[in-house]
């Protein structure tokens, strides 16, 4: 089962991956002609009643291959507001092949008359909530008919996120659902069809372009914070590691950054950004006495970014697993502090980033078969409660459940540094998202980052190039076929 968000990732990471969106929209309506041929009588008459966007544009597919059925087919709204191009191709279509169709603006001017299927392809996924108008006389009318009711993909005012079905929503008979089947249908008094219509299992195993559609556009009234405040635990041996991932996070959409390190290396971290805001701390290493002053401040932040320059002193990972034992947000664990996580017991959701040299510290078994590995990242995550991200030419992402592969990256990006980039990139997105989602987009962007910046600069790539790459690869690199 799979919800039609995810469905919309999937669409366009197999966009990404060379199977374009009207390719799999002729699929769709092939899949439902189909259904609608084992529904209708030869001759039979068939009403498509259909919306304006991607659900309605597989039903303008589907006429072109009903010759044999008398079928006539209405749009919902005027045809220059389809909201896809390739929807508004096909509607172009039957147009100019002089089809029998019709446009319907507001519900006064509806009629459905009495066919014998209706084929529903008003609303689709990305549609929740009651029906309004046309629709809503639209699918009064249908439910009131004799006819047999055929829905493309869902029927129109069911909620393919929660499965709810809205009181108007149509009743249907048939549903032709694509790929996988959605929430909800399997409740309804109908017979599903789950068509697979060529998405390439690779769509939903890699990461691509497509998962960067979970990232929401920025309300316009949204205020400061609300978009995310990460804190960095970081610096002592190393001051540049910290300031990396405090950056990135920046960078990768975070409201506010914060990082607390010992107070010599505050010093050192002030000069690196004005954006960054240092919360010092006596000392010239974190220490146990630190744990409860950073447990304090780790509370009012979203995410925790724990290890980027912190050394590896027992006292350090002593107030490591201090810190993890007693928060219980989401934190991203990197580096050093990594090997503390297999003893520790916390009820914080982490994120670990380990290459595979410090996976193998922590347990896990190393692998150069990126498909091997996948297995044994499933199953060390699933055995660990946590999200493991391990890097490497194919970054492995699990919860022990979901596992996604990233193929993202180039040799440039072993220097030094990329690593606590990518630590800063995923502190962002995990403070609005899911953890296993935001550790495959971060994989993603990091990798992306390091590809443009790769064109120019080679094997002189350094970590701090990637900063001003990560914002374009977010919310540019998301938007794919109209």
């Amino acid at each position: 089962m799979i919800r039609g968000s995810e469905m919309a990732v999937i669409d366009e990471n197999a966009a990404a991956m060379g199977v374009p969106r009207k390719q799999l929209m002729e699929s769709s309506g092939n899949a439902v002609a189909r259904v609608v041929r084992e529904a209708a009588d030869p001759g039979a008459t068939v009403r498509v009643v259909a919306g304006r966007g991607n659900n309605g544009g597989d039903a303008f597919v589907a006429v072109r291959f009903l010759d044999e059925f008398d079928v006539s087919t209405t749009l919902l709204g005027r045809p220059e507001t389809i909201t896809t191009g390739i929807a508004r191709e096909n509607w172009d279509a039957l147009d100019a092949g002089e089809y029998d169709i019709d446009v319907v603006r507001d519900s006064s001017a509806f009629e459905l008359g009495d066919p014998d299927v209706v084929v529903d392809a008003m609303l689709g996924t990305g549609v929740t909530g009651a029906l309004r108008e046309p629709e809503r006389t639209a699918a009064a009318a249908i439910n009131d008919s004799h006819a047999t009711v055929v829905s493309v993909d869902v029927p129109s005012g069911l909620d393919a996120e929660t499965g709810e079905l809205a009181d108007s929503a149509v009743e249907a008979d048939r549903v032709v659902t694509f790929h996988d089947t959605k929430p909800g249908l399997a409740d309804l008094d109908a017979e599903v069809t789950v068509a697979e219509i060529g998405i390439p299992a690779a769509a939903e195993r890699f990461v691509e372009r497509g998962d960067l559609l979970r990232l929401d556009d920025r309300r316009r009234d949204s205020h400061k914070g609300e978009n995310g405040e990460v804190l960095v635990v970081g610096g002592g041996p190393y001051a540049g590691a910290p300031a990396l991932s405090a950056k990135a996070a920046l960078r990768a959409g975070a409201d506010l950054v914060r990082v607390a390190c010992p107070m010599v290396v505050g010093r050192e971290l002030q000069g690196f950004g004005e954006d960054l805001i240092v919360r010092p701390y006596r000392g010239k290493q974190l220490e146990p006495k630190q744990v409860g002053f950073l447990l304090q401040m780790a509370r009012h932040h979203d995410t925790v970014v724990i290890g980027p320059g912190l050394g590896d002193e027992d006292a350090t990972l002593e107030a490591v697993e201090g810190i993890l034992s007693g928060y219980s947000g989401t934190a991203v664990v990197d580096a050093d502090a990594l090997s503390r996580v297999p003893q520790v017991d916390t009820e914080a959701d982490l994120i670990c980033t380990p290459h595979q040299g410090e996976f193998a510290q922590m347990g896990g078994r190393v692998s150069d078969d990126w498909r091997e590995r996948a297995d044994i990242v499933e199953a060390f995550a699933s055995d660990l409660g946590q999200v493991v991200l391990v890097k490497g030419a194919y970054d492995v992402i699990s919860d022990g459940e979901t596992t996604r592969v990233n193929r993202t990256g180039n040799a440039g990006m072993t220097v030094g540094g990329t690593g606590d980039v990518l630590a800063g990139i995923t502190g962002a997105l995990a403070a609005t998202q899911d953890p296993v989602d935001a550790a495959a987009m971060a994989a993603y962007a990091n990798g992306r980052a390091g590809e443009r910046v790769y064109e120019d600069n080679d094997n002189g790539l350094v970590a701090t190039d990637l900063h001003a790459e990560v914002p374009d690869v977010l919310w540019t690199d998301r938007g794919g076929e109209a």
